[in-house]
Parts: structure tokens; C-alpha cells; sequence
């Protein structure tokens, strides 16, 4: 494709290389905010027992009687579902808070959503209240909802295109660190017992702390600072100290093009997004990959593990330590995801892990059904659990945000990540709501339908999502502008640099042999 904008030496721009401001900015972001989000998931679990029996007693102390089971059952179906139903409304206010506070500013803002309910879950036991505990998921989950699409968004601003992959993975890394960390506390001798669990959930407002007192110090997304904000300066400087270097030029450039070619859009709402054709396959992609994702069966296999491994023979003491052995899984195969990235790629990560999960979602109903009739047969359903989990750790749980970070550009990335929030979070909802009753109707064949639905999603992701790695976000908007059937609006052929930009292309003339056709 031919084109005639200067945009830095390509050996330079395809250079990555991790600064400690990049590097720092990283971990504090995904440790204050992506690991709360991991932690929630799976903080309610181990100590639900005790939990129960607080509102139990609490109920007793109001009315004078023991608590109807149906109440019981019901209340603490909230208080594990309202999470995920927070988390929705959290998506829902992802493009405004960005659009307004910037990437690093929502994060500092999001805080409030996790200190205050650390707060409220801590005194619940003293104050006597199991409503406090319900409320205050709900707020946490929507710390989550913003945090799950904010932090690969700001992560995949900050990185250069060469390290977008590994970076942007490290938010899905801080998950489930989350959720291991909740499952090592957990257990019985540590905080999982009756005296414990308020700690235990109160817990959560430590990250927030550490990312309000650090985050400040450290750059906004320069993307954000210059096509949205117009301030080059500041851009500037924030994307020099994120590469450790003054000539930043060939970036700069890159998104003053890709500002000029979506000048006209402004901010996208979620419903221009919706109605414009030249976007409509990544918006398919991003649904697609977040339904595959969430209805993948990954929540109902932990839902299920615990029963799985207390029929392998598994004492029911010893359960909660196979658990977090599931868990220390997950996070070295998240780990290995994060170098593999740039080197395989997104889209064969993908076709692995739905292939992966598709297989042992297949063979778990087979051991399942068989489960009593040979004393081998319980090992095999223990395999498949973790075999399951390894595949979804390398490639459907970390990689859609990555994807959904590239295939989007600055004006209309805050309503993908909108949309794509929304549909994480309401198939999260529906699956923890629906897999009891399948669990109960159909057993074991429950899994026969995410064996399916990854199968589906493989399918979808071999034909239609392009290679993403090591790509411009003006390139990966081309890759989409044929099949979207649409004129290639993502080119910069036809938009000329701005005077700020030419001007620095002629002090670049000794460079001139150093031209990049997008």
C-alpha cells in the first residue's frame, strides 16, 4: 500500500523495550486494580460456611428464630451474584470516566468502589449486618467491571506495539494472582474460619491503597494526552519517560495520524458504534470472544472442581489445598502467556486454548458419566479439570482484551471496551445464575454445551480474526476495512500530517531513506 508519511526510523519503531517507569506502571496498575478483581471472584468461596452461619446467627438475634433455608439460600445467592451484576454497571460507566478522567484517572477514581466496600464487608460482623455485605459486593464488582476494561486499555496505550501483547497480558496475570491469593487465604488455618472472613474481604482495600499512593507518579496514556486532550507537550514527555528516550518522534506521528483519520468521529457512543459498518466485524469479534470466553464452561468448572475432586477420593480437608494447586496452574500457564505472546501470536494462543478447553470439556462428560464404574476414571476427570484450566489460561481468558485493545482505535475504544464489559460481565452473570439447574438436570452432560460453545468460538476465531501482533492500530484497521467491505478509511495516504508534524519531517530529511508505508 503505498504512502508517503515519515514516521521514525522502522527499526526504532519496532524496538521495545521495558523501562522501569513502563515496567512500574504496569504492576501498580494491575496489582491495584486487576488484582481486586481476581481476588473477588474467589474470596467468598473457602469461607461461605462461616459467612452463612453469621446470617444465620444474625437472624436469630432479630427475629428469634433460625433462618428459613430458602432465605439462607437466597441471600447468599446474592451476596456471590451481586458481584458479577456490579461488575456490569461498572462496564457501563468505562467510556464516560475514561472519556472525561483519562485511563490513569479512572484507575485513581475506581479506588472508592474498592476502599469503601473493604470497609464495609470488615465491620459487617460487628455492625450485625449481612445487608452490608450485599451492598458492598455490589460496589466492589463495579471496581471490577471498570478495572477489567480499563487497565488493558491503559496498559495497551502505554506499550509500544512490539511489547502490546506481553503488557496487556498482565492485567489477565493479576487476576488470577487475585484468585490465588484469596484461595491461599482461605484455607481453614489461615483467615477461611469463623473468625477470619472479615478480614479476609476487608482485605481488598490494601491494593487500592498501594495504587492511590503510587499511580500519581507516573504517566497518563499518551495516546489519551495528545489525540484526545490535544496537549503534545505532556504527551511528550509521558512517552518519553515510558521508553527511556527523547526521540519519540515516530509514535508521535503514528497517533497524529490516526487522530487526523478519525477527526470527524469525535467520541464514539456506544450506539454510533454500533451503526457504523466500518467497524462492524470488530465489534462481531469483541462479542464473540467475550460470550466464548465467559460461556466457555471456565466459571462451572471451578463451580464443579470441588465435587470432581471429592470423588477422585479426595479428602474433603485436603480439597481446599488441590484447589489452590488448580490455582498456582493458572497462574504459571498465565505467566508463560506473557512471553509466548509476541512470539506465537494472539490468534494461535486462541485457537489452542478454545481447542484445549474444547477437548477436555468432551472427555470430562465422558469421565463423569463413568465416574463409579473403574477406580481409575475419577484421575482422569482431576486431568482434564487442570488440562482445562491450562488452556484457558494461555489463550481465552487473557487474550480478548489484549485483541480488543488493538482492534479499536483512541475514538471509539472506550465504547468497545464498553460493549465488551457489558458482555463479559452479563454472560459471567448468566452462567453462575444457570449452571445449577443444568448441573442438576443434566449432570455431567452440562459440559457437552461448553464443549460446543469452544468449538463455535475456535471456529469463529480461524476464520475470521486476523493476526494482530506486532501491528500499528492504523494497520489493524486496515486489515478490518475489506471485510467490513468499506473503503479503506484507516489509510494515511490521503490525510496530511499537520503543520507540527511536517515540520518535523523536514528536520528529519537526513533520515529520509527511513520511509514507512502503512
Amino acid at each position: 500500500m503505498g504512502g508517503n508519511n515519515i514516521l521514525g526510523n522502522p527499526a526504532e519503531q519496532r524496538r521495545g523495550n521495558v523501562t522501569l517507569v513502563l515496567a512500574f506502571a504496569t504492576l501498580i496498575s494491575a496489582f491495584g486494580s486487576s488484582f481486586q478483581y481476581g481476588y473477588n471472584v474467589a474470596v467468598v468461596n473457602s469461607p461461605s460456611p462461616f459467612m452463612q452461619q453469621f446470617y444465620n446467627r444474625t437472624y436469630v438475634e432479630r427475629f428469634g428464630h433460625p433462618i428459613d433455608n430458602s432465605l439462607l439460600t437466597l441471600l447468599w445467592s446474592l451476596s456471590v451474584s451481586m458481584f458479577p451484576l456490579g461488575g456490569f454497571f461498572g462496564s457501563l460507566m468505562v467510556a464516560p470516566l475514561v472519556n472525561k478522567l483519562g485511563r490513569k484517572g479512572t484507575l485513581l477514581f475506581n479506588n472508592i468502589f474498592s476502599i469503601v466496600p473493604a470497609i464495609m464487608m470488615g465491620i459487617s460482623e460487628i455492625a450485625k449486618s449481612y445487608e452490608i455485605i450485599i451492598v458492598a459486593r455490589v460496589l466492589v464488582g463495579i471496581c471490577a467491571g471498570l478495572s477489567s476494561n480499563v487497565v488493558p486499555m491503559y496498559l495497551g496505550e502505554l506499550a509500544p506495539k512490539s511489547l502490546r501483547g506481553a503488557i496487556g497480558i498482565v492485567s489477565q496475570l493479576f487476576i488470577t494472582i487475585g484468585i490465588l491469593s484469596a484461595q491461599v487465604l482461605g484455607i481453614r488455618n489461615i483467615l477461611g474460619n469463623s473468625s477470619g472472613w472479615p478480614l479476609m474481604l476487608g482485605l481488598t482495600g490494601i491494593p487500592a491503597l498501594i495504587e492511590l499512593m503510587f499511580l500519581p507518579f507516573f504517566p497518563e496514556s499518551p495516546r489519551y494526552l495528545l489525540i484526545q486532550r490535544g496537549d503534545e507537550k505532556t504527551a511528550r514527555g509521558a512517552l518519553q519517560r515510558l521508553r527511556g528516550r527523547d526521540d519519540v518522534d515516530g509514535e508521535l506521528d503514528e497517533m497524529r495520524i490516526e487522530h487526523q483519520s478519525e477527526r470527524a468521529e469525535g467520541h464514539l457512543s456506544v450506539l454510533k458504534l454500533l451503526s457504523l459498518r466500518s467497524l462492524r466485524w470488530q465489534l462481531i469479534t469483541v462479542i464473540a470472544m467475550n460470550m466464548g470466553q465467559q460461556l466457555s464452561g471456565v466459571n462451572a468448572i471451578y463451580y464443579y472442581a470441588d465435587s470432581i475432586y471429592g470423588s477422585a477420593g479426595v479428602e474433603e480437608s485436603n480439597i481446599q489445598y488441590v484447589t489452590v494447586g488448580t490455582g498456582v496452574v493458572n497462574v504459571i500457564m498465565t505467566i508463560a502467556a506473557v512471553f509466548i505472546v509476541e512470539a506465537t501470536g494472539r490468534k494461535l494462543l486462541l485457537l489452542i486454548g478454545f481447542g484445549i478447553c474444547c477437548v477436555s470439556c468432551a472427555l470430562l462428560t465422558v469421565s463423569l458419566t463413568f465416574q463409579g464404574s473403574m477406580e481409575w476414571i475419577p484421575y482422569v476427570s482431576i486431568a482434564c479439570v487442570l488440562v482445562y484450566v491450562i488452556g484457558h489460561a494461555i489463550g481465552p481468558s487473557p487474550i480478548p482484551c489484549v485483541v480488543t485493545t488493538e482492534m479499536f482505535r483512541q475514538s471509539s475504544r472506550p465504547a468497545a471496551f464498553m460493549v465488551a464489559g457489558s458482555v463479559h460481565w452479563l454472560c459471567n452473570f448468566t452462567v453462575g445464575l444457570v449452571f445449577p439447574f443444568m448441573e442438576k438436570g443434566l449432570g455431567p452432560n452440562s459440559f457437552i454445551m461448553f464443549c460446543f460453545i469452544c468449538l463455535v468460538t475456535l471456529v469463529y476465531v480461524w476464520l475470521i480474526i486476523p493476526e494482530t501482533k506486532n501491528k500499528t492500530f492504523l494497520e489493524i484497521c486496515q486489515l478490518f476495512a475489506h471485510r467490513n467491505n468499506v473503503e479503506d478509511v484507516c489509510a494515511d495516504r490521503d490525510i496530511p500530517l499537520n503543520q507540527s508534524a511536517q515540520k518535523e519531517t523536514r528536520l528529519k530529511d537526513d533520515n529520509a531513506e527511513n520511509v514507512t508505508a502503512f
